[in-house]
This record gives structure tokens, C-alpha cells and sequence, in this order.
């Protein structure tokens, strides 16, 4: 009984750990860039993160095979591991605080500085779609869905084979950092999206 418990225990703060719930222990730098907001967002005001070298046109996301896929011209030029939603693979978003992964057609429609995860890209969850069907349930759909970089953390990448390998998200699909630094540099606002099962 009582190792049940020190089991169930180890699990929680694990999973608070994953979560990026706790306060971090390290902040470390990914490319020798910290998580410094206030560069980030002098950055983002001037349109200096982009990349015209790395410009990507079109995301699609795979979430049976935990991958998305960027183009540009029609021809892939980026490709990542992810995780998704703790509930990501059991089905389409339905509502809020369902823990799952929506599908579908979408756009990024913001890009943010975060102090949590190294950077976000928000999509245009919900859509007319997903806000008629939430009202026939009479549930609300929720929304602040995004593509997204690590916690604290993990800035450096060590915890990546561990985070990758399992879904944790609240709905989000997270990336590593040094993925996530290409999608920075070359996705604009209004880029289509299309998220499969």
C-alpha cells in the first residue's frame, strides 16, 4: 500500500513537472537565445523574426503520427516531432477543458512571447464549425489553441526524448525548442493550417 502511494505521488509531481505547473529549476538558453520577453516582443513589434530564407506557407499537422509538416511553394521544408493534448488522440476538440486536439482547417492567427514556453503560435480555433457544434451540445469550444515551444525547463532540449514521448498539453501542439525557433523565423500571421486525425 504504501509504495501505491509513493508510486502515485512520484506520478503527480512528474506530471506537474511535464506540465510546466512547477516553478522551473533551470532556464537555460536554446541557441544561446534566453527566454527573454522583452527581446522577443522588440523583435516581433519590427517583424525582425522572420527569415526571408525560411519562409514556410503552409502547416500541416498529423496527430495519429505526432508530426506536422511545413511547406513552402508546395515543396516540405520542415518537419518535427510533437505531442498533443492529453487527450489527443481521442478525438476532435469538442469543448473546453476536454484536453484534446482540434482538426481541421485553420490559420495562425498571432504569434506570442511567452514566459511559461519558448514562444506560440496561435490558430484560429474555433472556428464557425466548432463554435455551432459546441452550441448544439450546449457546451462553450474553448480556444487559445497553439503550436508552441517547451517549458522553462526544457530549454535546452534534454528533456525532449522524455516530453516528445508523451502527450501533455492542454490541447496544444509542443514542439522542441529548436524547432520551434524555424517556425518563429519563418511563419507569418494568416498561413493556413490543416490539422488531420
Amino acid at each position: 500500500m504504501k509504495l501505491r502511494i509513493g508510486l502515485l505521488i512520484a506520478f503527480a509531481g512528474i506530471s506537474l513537472f511535464i506540465a510546466g505547473c512547477g516553478k522551473p529549476t533551470y532556464t537555460g538558453k536554446v541557441d544561446k537565445t534566453p527566454y527573454d520577453i522583452k527581446r522577443c516582443l522588440r523583435e516581433l513589434s519590427l517583424g525582425a523574426e522572420i527569415r526571408q530564407d525560411q519562409i514556410i506557407d503552409r502547416l500541416i499537422a498529423y496527430k495519429s503520427k505526432r508530426k506536422i509538416e511545413g511547406y513552402r511553394k508546395g515543396k516540405k521544408v520542415f518537419e518535427s516531432r510533437m505531442s498533443l493534448g492529453k487527450n489527443g488522440d481521442k478525438g476532435n476538440k469538442m469543448q473546453a477543458g476536454d484536453y484534446r486536439t482540434p482538426e481541421g482547417n485553420y490559420k495562425i492567427v498571432r504569434k506570442k512571447c511567452d514566459p511559461r514556453l519558448y514562444r506560440s503560435l496561435m490558430i484560429s480555433y474555433p472556428n464557425s464549425k466548432d463554435i455551432a457544434r459546441a452550441n448544439a451540445r450546449g457546451v462553450k469550444p474553448g480556444g487559445y489553441i497553439t503550436i508552441h515551444g517547451q517549458p522553462k525547463w526544457n530549454a535546452d532540449g534534454r528533456g525532449d526524448a522524455y516530453t516528445l514521448s508523451h502527450d501533455w498539453t492542454e490541447g496544444c501542439m509542443a514542439v522542441p525548442n529548436k524547432k520551434m525557433a524555424q517556425l518563429w523565423a519563418g511563419v507569418k500571421n494568416g498561413i493556413p493550417i490543416t490539422i488531420h486525425p
